[in-house]
């Protein structure tokens, strides 16, 4: 098992904690991480994405989707078959799964749907208002200027 250290990222950066701790989580989770369910994330867009998950035999009910700081958490868990069956060959798995995906700041969940075996997330990165470049009007009127100069120089 190969360790990244990225004591040296957090000594010398100032105000990228959420990308260190990001790099920090993604080398622990992709070395425990198995490969269950499989998924796709998809750009739809420059502002839309998809994540697609294969959760063939999973319900509505039998899955979970939750956002906290940041982290996409989907989760599955069969109910109790009461039903014996006799397998000869158990192909489709239907272990309890969960998966996490870390998400950018400003990305929001705008929907989710089961349609034939795949679950879709849909997601959108959205820029505040404020977070938005603005254009600034350059003024010709240099008494603008002259204004707020005099009024610095009575303060």
């Amino acid at each position: 098992m190969t360790t990244v250290d990225l004591t040296p990222l957090y000594r010398n950066t100032v105000g990228f904690d959420r990308l260190a701790s990001l790099l920090d989580n993604a080398f622990r989770t992709e070395q425990s991480n198995t490969s269950y369910p499989p998924y796709d994330i998809e750009a739809l867009d420059e502002h839309c994405y998809a994540i697609s998950l294969a959760v063939a035999g999973f319900t509505q009910e039998e899955l979970d989707i939750q956002v906290e700081r940041g982290v996409l958490t989907v989760k599955g868990k069969k109910a109790d078959d009461k039903t014996k069956r006799n397998y000869l060959y158990q192909g489709i798995a239907s272990r309890a799964f969960e998966r996490k995906f870390n998400l950018a700041d400003h990305v929001e969940i705008t929907g989710a749907k089961l349609v034939n075996g795949l679950l879709t997330i849909e997601l959108k990165h959205e820029l505040p208002e404020t977070m938005k470049p603005k254009r600034i009007e350059i003024s010709s009127d240099s008494s603008v200027i002259e204004h707020k100069t005099k009024s610095e120089q009575a303060a």
